[in-house]
């Protein structure tokens, strides 16, 4: 890891550093579908109790999912100097 200055491109600074709202909307949509899955095969298998907790851990992925969406809309600038795909 390089001493000195950040690099002009690099996002985030000391005092307000880079949020890692992007990794946890990677790793709930990964613990949704995961759990998801192993719901839907332990219910296959005949194993209601553990496919109900898997079933209620899949649901808080989801619930993470749309608070973390919503984070990630609050955090963008808005304003005349943002800048946007259709203008």
């Amino acid at each position: 890891m390089p001493i000195g200055a950040q690099p002009r491109g690099a996002r985030g600074t000391h005092g307000h550093p880079y949020s890692a709202l992007n990794l946890r909307l990677v790793l709930a949509s990964f613990g949704l579908v995961t759990c998801a899955l192993l719901a839907i095969a332990l219910l296959w298998i005949g194993s209601r109790a553990l496919a109900v907790v898997t079933g209620v851990l899949a649901l808080l992925a989801l619930v993470d999912l749309v608070v973390v969406q919503l984070r990630r809309r609050q955090a963008r600038p808005t304003g005349p100097g943002r800048r946007s795909l259709f203008g």
